[in-house]
This record gives structure tokens, sequence and C-alpha cells, in this order.
């Protein structure tokens, strides 16, 4: 069975409808997800620790008698990374330096920041660390490590005190190179809950689970539900979309290389999408020759199938120029250059969660150890947002030492937009520092 994946062509009539519904994608709202998930966090938040164990004794097929069945200790992460083969606990290791260092230099770019005028007033930002967050880890079928690193060492890098990372473990099981990834990223606490008991019991806090700051991390429909009702309580990253490449192709790389990017994101879930953009003809022929040729060797083929049926597309354009353009209307969440040239194509892109330029970036490899984060912006969002780093977990204050000279210029100043606003307290609260109040 093929792929049976579209073709589009940038200078066909009614391309740019066609582009637009092959990119439109909304996350449906549920009403049983939303309904399940609210009456779930009012437990939580009402009955706490009993709620959280009921409803994970449940969903996860557990019998615990108390919550701390759900504590993993240190000595049991330490146990993990110790039990694992060598060649993965060194890989584990490379890319959380890797990640480390990547994310060390971005703090030193965020540095606070003061100046004094010449009254003596000193005006600045001071920015400090969040105190406690939690980690969501997707559990059962699933196993991110990359995902441990990719969340826990920027808010370990950025100071963060206290990590606290849920897992779920379906029917007890407990995966060794997640909890191994949690020892190397140095989360502080491992709980192994999950779903929205897990994202309450974050948020409100329970008789054995401290209320954090702000929750970051993947999930299910649940845990995305949850999260975006508990938002404005603490924080959250963002509500992910699914899985994104865009491929921008001169027709020099290897087409089995090009067509093995594209199954890259297809493999992760039907509703992931993979688009190439190319001005060569011939060329996207051979792509999509490797394409049907690569798809058997596939363990995941089935799912590749549908996500490059349904929601991907081999684009034919008039030049890099106009794939620049269309890039930058697609705002990606990972985009590959892979040309001859591609620094002189990246200077035109405005939009996209991350950039891999030329053909040996591939974007496996920033998924798992280059080093940038790989909690990337989906659905369009790259517009506006920005991949997960060390300023997620941190927060800016303004500092004003306001100079007694100081007062004088910008009390009238002060006072005279107060009174126009008809706020006279605020006024007054200026005037009275005024030596001469006007």
């Amino acid at each position: 069975m093929t792929i049976q994946i579209r073709k589009l062509d940038s200078s066909s009539a009614g391309f740019k409808q066609q582009l637009d519904t092959l990119l439109a994608f909304e996350a449906s709202t549920d009403d049983a997800i939303e309904s399940a998930v609210a009456t779930i966090l009012q437990d939580v938040k009402a009955r706490g620790d009993a709620a959280v164990l009921e409803y994970t004794n449940r969903f996860d097929r557990v019998s615990a008698s108390s919550m701390a069945a759900f504590d993993i200790g240190q000595d049991q992460l330490q146990a993990a990374l110790d039990s694992l083969p060598q060649a993965q606990r060194e890989a584990l290791q490379v890319a959380a330096e890797r990640i480390r260092v990547f994310h060390e230099r971005q703090k030193q770019e965020l540095g606070g920041f003061s100046y004094t005028e010449p009254d003596g007033t000193v005006l600045g930002q001071r920015i400090t660390p969040l105190d406690r967050v939690g980690i969501y880890v997707p559990g059962g079928k699933a196993t991110y490590p990359s995902s441990v690193l990719m969340n826990a060492i920027p808010a370990k890098v950025a100071g963060v005190a206290e990590i606290i990372m849920v897992v779920p473990t379906p029917d007890g099981v407990k995966n060794q190179i997640v909890l191994a990834a949690a020892a190397i990223a140095g989360v502080t606490r491992v709980i192994t809950i999950g779903g929205a008991q897990a994202v309450g019991a974050l948020a409100y806090g329970t008789e054995t689970i401290a209320a954090v700051d702000k929750i970051v991390g993947p999930g299910n429909a649940y845990v995305a539900a949850a999260k975006r009702r508990v938002f404005g309580t603490v924080g959250i990253d963002m509500i992910a979309g699914p899985s994104e490449i865009l491929v921008l192709c001169d027709g020099t790389t290897d087409p089995d290389w090009v067509a093995m990017d594209l199954f890259s994101q297809a493999e992760h879930d039907e509703l992931a999408q993979a688009i190439m953009l190319c001005p060569d003809a011939d060329y996207i022929a051979q792509v999509e020759a490797s394409i049907h040729k690569l798809l058997p060797t596939m363990t995941r083929q089935d799912t590749i199938r549908t996500s490059m049926t349904d929601r991907g597309a081999l684009v034919k354009v008039r030049d890099m120029e106009e794939a620049c353009d269309l890039a930058n209307a697609i705002a990606a969440e990972h985009l590959e250059i892979s040309a001859d040239n591609p620094q002189q194509w990246a200077d035109k892109i405005r939009h996209a969660g991350a950039i891999f330029l030329g053909r040996f970036s591939s974007e496996s490899l920033g998924d798992y150890c280059c080093g940038p984060n790989h909690v990337l912006p989906t659905s369009r969002t790259a517009r506006f947002s920005s991949p997960l780093g060390v300023y997620d977990f941190q927060k800016r204050s303004s500092i004003l030492f306001v100079s007694e000279a100081g007062a004088q210029t910008l009390g009238k100043v002060a006072a005279e937009l107060a009174y126009g606003e008809g706020l006279q307290a605020h006024a007054r609260s200026a005037e009275l520092r005024m030596t001469k109040p006007a």
C-alpha cells in the first residue's frame, strides 16, 4: 500500500486555498474530555492526595494505598542510570551535556541591567528564577527521555530550586531510561502520577505535593486540557499541536535523505505534518520515488502513511525566494534548509521554531543531542512564540530607585498625567515627595 501524497504547484490557480486547507489544524475541543478534566481538577483541588490516589489507581491500573508509593527516591534514579547499557548511558550523558552548554550560553545572554541617571535615579531590571516548577513526562507506550532533558536542564540552568517531575506508570511499569534521564538532569523529585490529576496536584498542591509556579512538558488531550484550565493559577509553557517539518530544498540533497527527514516527523503521529518546497520538478519526482521505496522499511509505516496522505505535501515553487516567502507564511515548528548555500536563504526566514541549515543538519539531531531545545512552537505559533529555554524558568522584576532630585522632575510629570486620568491620590503621592509641590 503506497502513500497518496498530494503534490501542489504554487503557479497553479487556487494554490493559496489549497495551501490554507493543508495547513488548517484546529485542536478540536472534546466536550467529554473537557467535562472530565474539569471534574478531576475540582476534585483534586478539594480533596488533594485522596483524589490523586483514587484517579491514579483507576487510570493507571495500580493499587497503591498511599501517595508514598508514587515517590521515586534519588537512589532509585541513580540505580536506573547505573542499570542502562553503557552506550545508552553515554548517549544520554553526551546529550545532556550539550543541552546544558547551550542553555548556559543562553543564560549569559539574559543578564539583568541597570543604569544611573544624572540626578542619581537608578533604573534597571533584575532577573530571578522561579522557585518551583513541574515537568510532565508522558508514560505508557511513550518513552521520552529526551523530553526529560529538554525540560529539566534549562530549569536547572536557570536556577530553579525545585524541579518536580510527574510521569504516569500504567500497570506500575517504570521506564528505566526516563528515570535515568531524571537523574542526569538533576530533577529534585519524581512522582509516578499522570493525567489531569497530576496537573491539578502540581497546580493546586496537595498534602504531599507542593504547588509549583509553572508546568511544562507534553501530554495527551487530557493533560493539554488540564494545562489550559490551570493557566493563570500557574504558568504553562504552551499547548503544543502535532509535530511539523518543512523542508526547503534546492534539489542538491540525496532524495533518500529528504524522504527520511519527512518520515521523521510523520512517524510521530497521524496528525503530524511533513511538507517539502522545491523549485525542481524532476527532484520532487525523485523524492516521491524515495518515499515509496523507503516506506516499506519503516516500523511505523502505517502512521507515516496516514500522516503524509492526510497532511503531507510536495510543493513545486517558482524559486527558492518564493520557498522562503511560503516558509514565513507556514511558520513551521522545524524548518530544514537543505541547500548548497543555506545561510543565504536562512537570512530571509522570519518565522520558524528551529532552523536547520545544510543537508547534514537533520531535524532528528536537534530532537536529541545538538543542544538547542526541542520544545518548539507548533501550528503557526512560531509567528509569535519561541522555543522553550532558560527564559521560561525566569521572570523579570523592574528596579526603580528614585533620587530626591529625580522625584522633583518626575513628580511634576506623574502628577500632570495622574490629574489627567482623574486619579488624585496618584498625583498627591508624587507631589508629597517634591520639596516645592506644584
